[in-house]
């Protein structure tokens, strides 16, 4: 069963009232440094990497220089990470989910749940190298927002709502790479 799709427009404005809600009741959205969050609670774990101190604002510190920066905030994170950006990583993965489960596009075994798009230019290809495609635009995407100090989210929506001279970089940057790439990729068959 197809799930119905919502017309762009009525998305768009949604999106932005639920992005101006978010901003105006809790902070900005952002969730890149979460993993970071997770990465370091995991390490944490076997390794202890975060301690308390009085020498910082936050009061807590970290050998690891990611964590100990912004005066010791994220390794906070990492000593209390029940916060709104934890369950909003989280709330990520299990709405997509929720979403496969109830909505997701059903399709036919043959063609291995790939995107139109994608069967039209490559054909029936493995699941496998998709993942793999997917990873790697996937990783240049992160990296850069990551080397910009923050995140897709943090730099397109919440940036550009805020009037961030940053998201507007990041958004140009986006589109000037991924426009020419997305010409290559799907370019019509014999052009």
């Amino acid at each position: 069963m197809q799930g119905k799709r919502l017309n762009w427009l009525y998305g768009g404005v949604l999106v932005g009232i639920i992005l101006a809600l978010a901003i105006f009741i809790v902070k900005p959205v952002g969730g890149s440094t979460q993993f970071s969050i997770v990465n370091g609670i995991i390490w944490d774990s076997v390794v202890s990497i975060v301690s308390e101190t009085n020498s910082t604002t936050s009061g807590y510190t970290s050998d690891n220089s990611y964590l100990a920066k912004n005066n010791g905030s994220y390794a906070k994170a990492v000593a209390n990470p029940m916060s709104y950006g934890l369950v909003f990583v989280l709330s990520i993965f299990i709405g997509g989910f929720i979403s496969q489960i109830t909505k997701g596009p059903s399709r036919s075994r043959d063609e291995g749940n790939a995107p139109t798009v994608w069967l039209n230019k490559f054909g029936n290809t493995s699941t496998f190298k998709r993942y793999i495609v997917t990873f790697i635009g996937g990783f240049f995407v992160i990296f850069g927002a990551r080397l910009a100090s923050g995140c897709t989210s943090g730099h397109m929506m919440s940036g550009m709502m805020q009037t961030s001279v940053s998201g507007y970089l990041f958004a140009f940057g986006v589109f000037v790479t991924g426009i020419p790439i997305a010409l290559l990729f799907y370019a019509k068959k014999g052009k």
